[in-house]
């Protein structure tokens, strides 16, 4: 006997409709799979048979068929589970074949017979209101994730048992909640920032402009708290740019079940001693999203930036340019969102301690530590935060974030003159770039009783500066 449903196939952050097939007919007893499935589809015949087995159900001892059409597209991950035990079930005879027209499937199956929670399930529900659906059955794990899909029936199961009842008319699935706003998460606040006035400015600038950002200056200035509060400046997401993230987070399976909906932008923070297929996506056959598409529409925080490999941080310049980046591994060619904010941190000299107070520069170094082409030539001039004061010094007072976060959706609108050019710093001036290129002016303070001298002239060593990017 035939049984046909419906399911979808993830590939990249886009899912594609895919049919189950299940025949039972004469032969010995064996399960074939075909249709182009990885290690993880081909394993479900023995997960199906223990399944079957603990939730009571009476396994086929003949010759069982599974195909996943279309046999060209590659099937990956254990979220053909369900759907194919539905398949067993309606090709047995258990439950109607009138149950399952027009259902579409997705999920893990647990060997007692637990239904478990798969990831892609957003965009899986996407392909089934396309596809026309008529209910979409998923785990009760992924049920308020489905429900974000306006159109589109869906009801989630815990069991198998369950979804066997149902499909027989004796039981009923898991409504949709309603879907609760994420709990805003706790964000670093700028107003834990004591002094660096320019510091801060850079970050407004920063969030209110979508600009990049670097960091250069000894260990214990205040780089990476600097870095972890631009977050907390940039405006709140809205509608469709919460379900481009949640989309994203959906595929990684970084999606909280309870509230699936993101409601915070994301910050991402990955370790120097990452890969390029880490950084920008990879797989084996069908690639996955990789850090600058986690931090889509958020925060991608590079610190220790000069001890990132060079092929990492060349990668980075067509998500940089482009917002997105292209992945072709040998099954599929993936294009992922990467519209992020960058900022990267970076030390002064080798030992770190170039223009620190409290420590001497051990090196000898003369100059600053210069980046990768991509990211120099993306980002802005450096800002250098103020070494650590020297004993006895008072530190600065607070500055609240209140202010800089309210002023940053109005100066991201085009026709808001909320980003007006500042006038100098008191005590300062904005010189003239010292190499003629096209990067914004930069602000230059030095200490009052330091002698005056010329933009083009070098840093004095030992001289704490602060520069940042004027908008």
């Amino acid at each position: 006997m035939l049984a046909r449903l419906a399911t979808a196939a993830l590939v990249g952050l886009t899912a594609y409709p895919v049919g189950v097939e299940v025949d039972i007919g004469r032969g010995l007893p064996a399960v074939m799979v075909v249709g182009l499935g990885d290690a993880a589809v081909l394993e479900a015949r023995d997960r199906l048979r223990a399944a079957f087995g603990n939730a009571g159900f009476e396994w086929p001892d003949r010759r069982v068929t599974i195909s996943l059409p279309p046999s060209d597209l590659p099937k990956q991950g254990s979220g053909f589970d369900l759907p194919i035990a539905i398949g067993l079930l309606a090709a047995t005879g258990a439950v109607p074949q009138a149950a399952v027209d027009g259902l579409w499937a997705v999920g893990e199956l647990g060997l007692g017979g637990d239904v478990r929670g798969v990831r892609g399930v957003l965009a899986s529900a996407i392909a089934a209101r396309d596809g026309g659906a008529r209910l979409l059955l998923v785990p009760a794990a992924n049920l308020a994730e489905a429900a974000l899909v306006p159109g589109l029936r869906v009801g989630g199961a815990s069991s198998l048992a369950q979804v066997d009842a149902f499909l027989r008319g004796e039981a009923g699935l898991d409504p949709p909640s309603p879907c609760l706003a994420a709990a805003s998460a706790p964000v670093e606040d700028l107003a834990d920032v004591r002094g660096q006035p320019l510091a801060r400015r850079a970050l407004e600038i920063a969030a209110a402009g979508g600009h990049n950002l670097l960091l250069v200056g000894p260990p214990g200035a205040g780089k990476t708290m600097l870095a972890r509060r631009l977050r907390g400046l940039l405006p709140e997401l809205d509608r469709d740019e919460a379900l481009e993230v949640t989309q994203v987070l959906s595929a990684a399976g970084l999606v909280h079940p309870g509230t699936p909906l993101a409601s915070a932008r994301p910050f991402r923070a990955p370790h120097h001693g990452i890969s390029m297929a880490g950084m920008v996506g990879g797989g084996p056959r069908v690639p996955r999203p990789g850090e600058v598409s986690l931090a889509h529409r958020g925060v991608l925080f590079l610190d220790e930036l000069a001890e990132f490999p060079r092929p990492v941080c060349e990668a980075l310049r067509q998500p940089l340019e482009d917002g997105e980046v292209t992945v072709v591994r040998s099954a599929a060619s993936v294009r992922f969102p990467a519209r992020f904010s960058l900022v990267a941190a970076a030390n002064p000299c080798p030992c770190g301690h170039l223009g620190d107070a409290v420590l001497a520069c051990r090196c000898g170094s003369e100059g600053t530590w210069t980046g990768s082409p991509p990211t120099s030539s993306a980002s802005p001039p450096a800002v250098s935060p103020p070494p650590r004061s020297a004993p006895g010094s008072t530190p600065p007072g607070r500055c609240s974030r209140r202010a800089p976060a309210a002023r940053t959706p109005a100066c991201r609108s085009p026709a808001s003159p909320g980003c007006a050019p500042r006038p100098p710093p008191r005590g300062g001036c904005w010189p003239s770039p010292s190499t003629g290129s096209a990067s914004p002016p930069a602000a230059s303070t030095a200490p009052s009783a330091s002698p005056a001298r010329s933009p083009t002239s070098p840093v004095p060593t030992g001289s704490p500066t602060t520069t940042c990017a004027r908008p």
